[in-house]
This record gives C-alpha cells, structure tokens and sequence, in this order.
C-alpha cells in the first residue's frame, strides 16, 4: 500500500485553537488529519509563515502525540499578502514544481480546510492542472449532539474527513451531465438539425471544442452557401451561452470592400481623412472589441488591408485611417473564404504571414453535393424556419416529398448553390403551395426550374435503361464534370489526370469526344441540355 503524504497550511486561527489541556476538546483541523483511524498519514508537509515557527512546534508536537508514525515536516513560505492571488499561487506553484513527488511508492492529499480562501483557490488550480499530482482533503468538526437537557455538545475533537478526486471520469453522474450539454452544443452549433454525414458531424465536433477553448482566429473554408456565415454566428452566441463573450458578432464581406471604404470600413477614420469623410468613423474592428468579427470572403481584402489586419489580431491596436493615435480592440476574428488559400498566395494576392496567423483552427465545409445524406434533415429544416416566419403551416404531399428527395439526392442535382440554393428552392414551393401542401405536380415544376439553373433539361442523359448501373455511375461523373468544365479540353484534363500523365501526346478532348460518342453523347449536347 501506498504511503500516505498530506500537504497543507498551518491554520493560524483553527489550529491555534485552546491552550494546555483544554485544546484537545477543541477540533484542530491539521491535528484532525493526524488523528483518522482509516487515514494513517505517514507524512504531513506544513506550510507556514516565518512568524509562525512557534505555533508549527506546538502542532508537531501533539500531532506526534495523536499519531507517532506520523513525520512531520514544517515547509516556511514567506508570503506579503496572503489575500493577493498572483503572490500566493506564485509561491504554490515553486512549491509544487521543486517537491520530490514520488507517486510510484506515495499518494498525495492537499488540505484544503486551512488557509485563506485565496490559498484554497491556489490548492484548487494547481491541483486541477496537475503541477500537484493529488487529490483534495476537506477535514471538518463533528456535527453537534443534543443530550436529554437540550444542550448541544460537539461530538469528538477528531472531526470527519472527505476526499475529493478532481478527476472527472470518475463520477458517472457528472460524466453524464457533461455528455449532455456536450450534445447540446453541437445539436445547437447545427441548428438542431439532425445531421447524419458522419465528416460533417466530426467537423462540428471538433469546432465545438475549440469555440470553447480558444480565442484564436478561426478559417471557415468552403464553397459559396455552405454554410460558413451561418456557423459563425452560431459559434459567437455558444460562446456568449458560456459568458465568454462580452461585445457584439460584427460580420462583413470583404467582397464589398474597395479602397478608402475598405480601410473607412474596417479600422475607422477620423475627420477629413479623405474626400468625403465629414465626420469620424469608428469602425467594425472596434465595435467588435471584446466580441468576435466575422470577415467572410477574406481572401477578397486588399494588401494594405490585409497589412494593417495582421497587426489587429496580434498585437490588438491599429491605427483608424488618416490618424496618429493607436486605438485597442480586443476581439476573435473569424474568417471565411471559397477562395483555394495556397493559390491566392502564390498569385500574390494574400498575404503569407496573415495566412499563416488565421490558419490555426482551419475547417473545411462540404457543400451540399458532398452531404446528401443530410438533404432530408435540412429539407425538414427549412420548411419548419418557412413556417415559423410566415406563421403559415405547409407540409409535403406523402408522395411529392419521396419525389423531391430522391431528385435532391441523386447525381441529376448539382446543388451549385449548396444550402443557400436548397434554402430558395423549399421556400419557392412553400410560397407556391396551395391549402398548405406542396404537391407532386409542384414538385415536377421546382425540379425543372433547378435543371433549367443548371443548364440540364433533359432527364433521358441521366436515366439511360439500355447501360448497366456501373456504366451509368461512370456516365453521370462525365457528364457533371462536363456541366461544371467551360470547354472540353479541361473537361478531359479532370477526367484523365493520371493516365494522360503516362501518354507522349494526351489529346483529353479527342478521348472524352470519343467516349461521350459511345452514348450518342455530345459537348454540345450536354452543355445545351440536349
């Protein structure tokens, strides 16, 4: 069995408690410790003040009366101000990083009970972060008795003890309780949606913990109507559910960002910095101070603006435009961007040191094309938000929602407009739906509105019956990769990446022309709906 070690403060009032023999009625908290039958402590580390040594005798000296196997060892800190935070986890924490821990042979308590409430803070933190490898030991007296005449008496002078392991797994109550505001938080940092992509879903997972633990800057990827906005504003009001935040979500498009009203925009300007500006502007950066700032399409923003953001988020001050004086602002930054980051660099157009400060916590989202297994939650979604806006109930036909749901996900459906473009297309049949039902014959309109957009007309390209399904598979990845090529050369470039590499003179376009023949497939057919 492991030797048993305590570490504690030499309580300056409890402990001095009575004088000659009247002070073992009394209960003495770091005596207390000494004196458990079930507690057999083979070491007790006490911590004191210089001015205290006499006082520290005394207490070695009954707690060898008590408990004679008991080695006690009298530890003396010098300590100003035992009130002040900073100077007493200070010495705590020379304390706990210079002490011989020998956790192979002894198991370690700190005392908690003595010691001002500053010193139990201090026991707490370090114990928590680990610098002290041990668990917590609260001593308290005995409850108080009341005999036949109605007085009450205290029990024992030996008190009670309890153990507190900061160990959290251990308790299973807990442990559920924290599982369940986990979920909540990725149920709410996804809207309640009941999302099934399991990428997605570990994607949130991951945001979720560091939303919570971080104020780093956060890169949201993705193409356009993924969903990037959406989810910077529900990272902000998590961490604002959690008192993390205390300032505003301030959100821009950097694409709406040129020139002076770029720098006006985002760093603020004073009086007369350039024609126009009549009066003085503050600026998104410092309306953002102590919330976060969400740049979407940052990859948009000019060198000089980019310049003067790097110095924002390091060192927290700027200069507003056309002015001499620094201001602070304390704000998260999270950005957003389709753009490829790696490209934009090399063309110059980002800055490499901004990438390299707002690359910490990178997330790429799918689009919707990559999460068809969550068109149908969403599809849910969306209808229940058309309702809830316009105080107006519409529910899908049995028949039509199979209908929209099996075209949704199926290769026919580009989704280009991922969410954004699913959204409009729920609230086109919602707001078109008659009694409140959206029918299969609405439906079959709303599909070919959406071929239309996508430049596919023609159905008979994608539910060929004369091919077997492997065939069709491979047809239907041609024929998308067609739809989102602007000529046939690139087309083929994409679909033959690799074995054109093994070939002296590749002629990609002359190989898809050939391929496409097969099927009584053309360019123009395709990119013409035909």
């Amino acid at each position: 069995m492991k030797r048993k070690v305590v570490i504690g403060v030499l309580g300056t009032t409890l402990d001095k408690r009575g004088k000659s023999h009247k002070r073992w009625n009394s209960w003495r908290p770091t005596i207390s410790i000494c004196h458990q039958k079930d507690f057999p402590v083979s070491r007790l580390v006490m911590i004191h003040q210089p001015n205290d040594s006499m006082l520290a005798s005394k207490i070695t000296e009954d707690i060898h009366t008590v408990s004679p196997n008991t080695e006690v060892l009298p530890y003396e800190i010098d300590i100003c101000d035992p009130w002040d935070l900073e100077e007493v986890y200070s010495h705590f924490l020379d304390f706990a990083v210079n002490y011989p821990f020998d956790t192979e042979n002894e198991e370690y308590y700190v005392h908690i009970t003595t010691g001002t409430h500053i010193a139990q803070i201090c026991w707490f933190l370090l114990t928590e972060a680990h610098y002290l490898p041990a668990k917590l030991l609260q001593t308290s007296p005995s409850s108080k008795i009341e005999n036949e005449d109605g007085i009450k008496t205290v029990q024992s002078a030996t008190g009670s003890y309890a153990v507190i392991d900061l160990d959290l797994s251990r308790y299973t109550k807990l442990t559920s309780r924290f599982e369940h505001y986990h979920n909540e938080s990725l149920s709410f940092l996804k809207s309640g949606i009941a999302t099934r992509n399991e990428r997605f879903n570990t994607l949130i997972a991951q945001i979720e913990r560091v939303a919570l633990r971080s104020v780093a800057p956060i890169l949201l990827t993705g193409p356009t109507g993924a969903g990037k906005s959406f989810l910077a504003q529900r990272i902000y009001e998590l961490r604002q559910s959690r008192h993390f935040v205390k300032g505003r979500f301030i959100a821009v498009n950097c694409a709406t960002l040129r020139g002076d009203n770029a720098m006006s925009t985002l760093f603020g300007h004073v009086k007369g910095a350039f024609t126009g500006a009549l009066q003085a502007r503050q600026g998104l950066l410092r309306e953002a101070d102590k919330g976060i700032l969400f740049l979407d399409e940052i990859a948009e923003l000019g060198l000089d603006e980019q310049a003067m953001l790097l110095k924002a988020i390091e060192e927290k001050s700027f200069y507003p435009y056309g002015s001499d004086t620094e201001v602070q602002s304390d704000f998260q930054l999270i950005a957003g961007t389709h753009r490829d980051m790696d490209k934009q660099i090399e063309k110059g157009l980002f800055r490499e040191d901004l990438y390299a400060r707002i690359n910490l916590w990178s997330f790429s989202l799918p689009g919707l094309a990559d999460r068809k297994e969550d068109i149908e939650p969403n599809i849910d979604y969306e209808l229940h938000h058309f309702t809830t806006h316009y105080q107006k109930a519409i529910r899908f036909n049995s028949d039509a929602k199979l209908h929209y749901i099996r075209f949704a996900t199926s290769e026919q459906a580009l989704w280009r407009g991922n969410f954004r473009e699913l959204s409009a297309s729920i609230t086109r049949m919602a707001t078109l739906a008659e009694n409140g039902r959206i029918t299969l014959p609405l439906v079959d309109e709303e599909i070919n509105r959406l071929k239309q957009n996508w430049g596919v007309t023609s159905s008979s390209l994608f539910n060929s019956t004369d091919i077997d399904l492997f065939d069709l598979s491979q047809l239907n990845t041609v024929i998308k990769t067609c739809q989102q090529s602007s000529t046939l050369s690139e087309a083929g470039r994409k679909l033959f990446a690799v074995s054109r590499q093994n070939k002296k003179q590749p002629n990609d376009a002359d190989r898809l022309r050939k391929y496409l023949a097969k099927f009584d497939l053309s360019w123009e057919k395709i990119r013409h709906g035909e």
